[in-house]
């Protein structure tokens, strides 16, 4: 008996194991399930010389690792797979042999490919036949599962169109610039906290998530409530529930990588935040047993969050707190700051947001080292009178130009007595003299640390120039309306 689904009589695979799926090249293959308790199982790709064999337990339960060879441009091959336990076989077809990226977060990277800028045209153009998606479903879990739903599908103007636009776009670039099948997994939920992608056991291990984060949620009454799998804006918030339904299940798939867009229902906090993210990603890394998987991830965009005062720079915070992630080895963070909408927390313009990710994957991942994948990167300052030169890390600033040849904006000036004045500002080459009539005596600079700037100074790359100051002044309390 041979069917091309996931289960046949007495035999079942796990979660993601099905026809059309993309498989992660240069890496061993879990192949799990179940069949028959105490029975043996057959696994037998068609690029293996013979079958790997295993037996069930007691259970039922069967998991054996099979290699995947490295595979060359070019090469979209369809692949089979077979897993047999006596007389029943399930025979996965169209299996492709490439790049596998996990893509997850809260809404801007849930935001569909229909809903981004020129969707009209970006969806009838999305006929990619080896780029596969996994869309997981929304689940939530007390503790940890082994399953999830949801169905590998290949990338057409149907599929693509409800699919992460920003994982699309990311996708697209890879298959472009490696001619290799790409899978992206998108598992996320917009409005989520960051918390609730975190074990609960890692949370509890450090004391100050554990004060922030876990132990306000147990000692509350939402904690005894049984969990389903329903959406609620409060339930996405909570912690360690989306990790048990939505990332543990993915643990046996093997990964290239993971992209992450996330951090507006965290946009409070500050040190806790940077702490959670990096705790979450070595948690998500340990759970993938697959070395350091790069971890690249994108700063939330500029908004002004229903305050009209430009002066505002709590969100500015945020994002700085967000950068302070890619201490951790492996990471790197890519900007938003020229693509957001003031008044738009989903901001329409996906597609550098998922270009830039992909080009960050291709230099650092790939070791695709002439592919750029930097702004300017702010390096030090130079004092003269009212004047204050900005000079930016060598090789990031080379070209820098605004887009439409105007002076730039968004830079601050401030003195001895840490107040900001609006500053005006020439290019000088590959710097920026900054000076403001309103200050004498200068001795820091701030540029779009503000809630809401959107920029518009690049580099000949057309990366654009991060939020950053010069000063280590401290947040000053938040102004209410």
């Amino acid at each position: 008996m041979t069917v091309n689904i996931s289960f046949a009589a007495g035999l079942r695979l796990g979660s993601g194991l099905q026809d059309g799926m993309v498989v992660q090249q240069d890496r061993p293959m879990t192949v799990w399930g179940w069949s028959e308790p105490g029975s043996s199982v057959a696994i037998l790709p068609d690029w293996a010389a013979g079958a790997v064999v295993v037996a069930s337990d007691a259970s039922g339960y069967f998991s054996g690792i099979v290699a995947v060879p490295a595979v060359r441009a070019g090469d979209y091959r369809a692949h089979t797979l077979s897993v047999s336990s006596g007389a029943s076989q399930i025979r996965l077809s169209d299996v492709l042999i490439g790049e596998v990226w996990l893509c997850s977060g809260q809404s801007n990277m849930q935001f569909a490919l229909r809903e981004a800028l020129d969707s009209t045209a970006e969806v009838a153009a999305a006929q990619h036949p080896h780029i596969r998606l996994l869309d997981v479903a929304l689940n939530f879990s007390a503790e940890p599962i082994d399953s999830f739903r949801g169905k590998w599908t290949e990338c057409t103007p149907r599929t693509a169109a409800r699919f992460s636009a920003v994982g699309y776009f990311f996708g697209r670039r890879l298959q472009q610039a490696l001619d290799l099948p790409v899978g992206l997994v998108f598992s996320g939920i917009g409005a989520s906290a960051a918390q609730a992608y975190v074990p609960r056991d890692v949370l509890a291990a450090d004391t100050l998530l554990d004060r922030v984060y876990l132990e306000p949620y147990l000692s509350s009454p939402r904690s005894k409530e049984i969990v389903n799998g329903g959406f609620s804006f409060e339930k996405v918030t909570r912690p360690y529930l989306l990790y048990n339904a939505m990332i543990y299940p993915l643990r046996r798939m093997s990964l290239r990588g993971i992209c992450w867009y996330q951090g507006e229902a965290n946009r409070l906090e500050r040190g806790s935040y940077t702490r959670l993210t990096q705790t979450m990603i070595s948690s998500w890394r340990r759970l993938f047993a697959q070395g350091e998987l790069p971890f690249y991830y994108v700063e939330v965009a500029p908004f002004f969050w229903d305050n009209k005062d430009s002066t505002l720079a709590d969100y500015a915070f945020f994002r700085e707190a967000q950068r302070k992630i890619s201490e951790l080895g492996n990471t790197a963070m890519v900007s938003t700051v020229d693509v957001g909408e003031e008044k738009n927390l989903h901001p329409h313009n996906k597609k550098p947001i998922g270009i830039r990710l992909a080009q960050t994957a291709l230099n650092r991942t790939y070791g695709r080292l002439d592919t750029f994948c930097c702004g300017p990167r702010y390096q030090h300052l130079e004092i003269k009178g009212r004047r204050v030169t900005v000079f930016f890390e060598p090789g990031t600033s080379d070209g820098l130009h605004t887009d439409d040849g105007s002076e730039p904006r968004d830079f601050m000036v401030a003195g001895a007595d840490q107040r900001w004045y609006p500053a005006r500002a020439s290019i000088g080459g590959d710097r920026v003299v900054v000076w403001s009539d309103k200050v004498k005596r200068p001795v820091a600079v701030r540029y779009a640390f503000t809630n809401a700037a959107v920029t518009r100074l690049h580099n000949a790359a057309g990366w654009p120039v991060p939020l950053f100051r010069t000063d280590a002044w401290p947040e000053p309390p938040v102004k209410t309306k």
